[in-house]
């Protein structure tokens, strides 16, 4: 795909009416997953609360246990119970679930869930859930990776604890069943410190991966690594959120709050704002121009016959001017073709001829386009000229007179 002017597309998913790419400021997701520790009640409240903070998108865990796991006495380096255990507590009926997306839609917002075993991306389907998200731990879990491209909805993959290789063969699949998808680069330590974050994963994603769209899943204890992920382009920036720090859960420590939300919806989208454009001098920035730059001034009276030197003419403010200081050297470097014809007038004006009649100083009023050329400037012809300099009192000067 390609756009009108034939250059390649970015890549998109969609959900629902929210486009999520690179033309688009950053999809932020606030990860409830299981910080309701199995209560309705504070799952409703994370929802209220990420819906006030401008939040567009919740995302839970569907949890079937029985499906996911046998049982086990695995203790995650997080918590203090096994995974068993915490699973078996915090997993929600899909009555339970349903009510929730009702209740997260009825608010406008997007309504996520990530299921950890077939039967749990099965209750999802049932519910109409507009895409999928797929954790760190089954992005290698081939077959259920799979089983969830089939039904050929939007996925959202994240990547930690995988390499380009790994991730390619769950990419293969998901392309084999046409599913749009997004890659987000995760680091799967709870904390994450902020050296092993690594945001130059988004340009190798990019790179490995140039049909899908790339975000960042974070586990650190701030709002930097997404923010520094926004400025390099991540399209989707999920963090774990909770309403209350005090609360119990094994990730409560890593997860941000309403006011750290708000934050980040609003810093990313500064930033994707400011991304845009290139350098060039702006339209804007005219007025600024006018007093910040620098003109050719005469800094003394100068007598007839006189030369250019530094000691009578030199750059001083304003920028109305017709000739830049940008150009001084351009200019400086033809002096040997100048003197002074008269002294100074009452006005301020310098006159100033070519000493060679037959080279003839034509000076262009543009105040654009100056840099290292001297644009406008014609030093051959036929004609003798003379040109104003302007003196220190701010006149213009070095307007055209035949």
């Amino acid at each position: 795909m390609a756009t009108e002017n034939g250059e390649p597309m970015s890549p998109e998913i969609v959900l629902g009416a929210r486009r999520v790419g690179s033309a688009h400021s950053p999809l932020v997701i606030a990860e409830i997953g299981i910080n309701h520790e199995g209560s309705v009640a504070k799952a409703r409240q994370m929802v209220d609360d990420a819906a006030s903070a401008g939040c567009e998108c919740v995302k839970f865990q569907c949890h079937v246990v029985d499906d996911e796991m046998i049982p086990n006495s695995v203790v995650p380096a997080n918590a203090p119970d096994s995974i068993w255990e915490i699973m078996s507590r915090c997993a929600l009926t899909m009555d339970e679930e349903v009510s929730l997306k009702e209740y997260a839609e009825k608010k406008g917002l997007i309504f996520l869930s990530t299921p950890f075993s077939r039967e749990a991306a099965r209750r999802l389907e049932k519910m109409g859930v507009l895409a999928y998200k797929i954790g760190s731990g089954e992005c290698n879990n081939y077959p259920l990776v799979d089983h969830i491209a089939r039904y050929k909805k939007p996925i959202i993959l994240s990547t930690g604890m995988n390499d380009i290789e790994s991730i390619r063969k769950a990419v293969t699949i998901i392309r084999s069943h046409g599913a749009p998808f997004a890659l987000l680069h995760c680091t799967s330590i709870y904390p994450t410190p902020y050296n092993k974050v690594r945001l130059g994963a988004l340009s190798e994603l990019r790179s490995a991966f140039p049909d899908a769209v790339v975000g960042l899943s974070d586990h650190s204890v701030s709002n930097y690594p997404c923010l520094g992920g926004a400025a390099l382009g991540a399209s989707i920036l999920e963090r774990h959120f909770t309403s209350d720090k005090s609360w119990p859960g094994p990730d409560i420590a890593i997860s941000m709050g309403p006011s750290d939300l708000k934050e980040l919806i609003e810093g990313s989208r500064a930033i994707h704002e400011s991304l845009a454009g290139h350098k060039e001098i702006l339209r804007e920035e005219q007025p600024t121009i006018d007093f910040a730059y620098a003109c050719v001034v005469a800094i003394r009276n100068i007598e007839k016959g006189e030369g250019l030197s530094h000691e009578n003419i030199w750059v001083k403010r304003p920028g109305t001017g017709e000739i830049k200081a940008g150009i001084f050297r351009l200019f400086w470097a033809r002096r040997r073709f100048l003197t002074f014809a008269k002294t100074s007038k009452s006005d301020g004006t310098i006159y100033v001829w070519p000493i060679n009649e037959r080279r003839v100083c034509k000076l262009s009023s543009r105040q654009a386009n100056f840099g290292d050329r001297w644009d406008g400037v014609d030093w051959a012809g036929d004609r003798q000229a003379s040109a104003r300099l302007r003196s220190e009192d701010g006149k213009s000067f070095f307007s055209r007179s035949d």
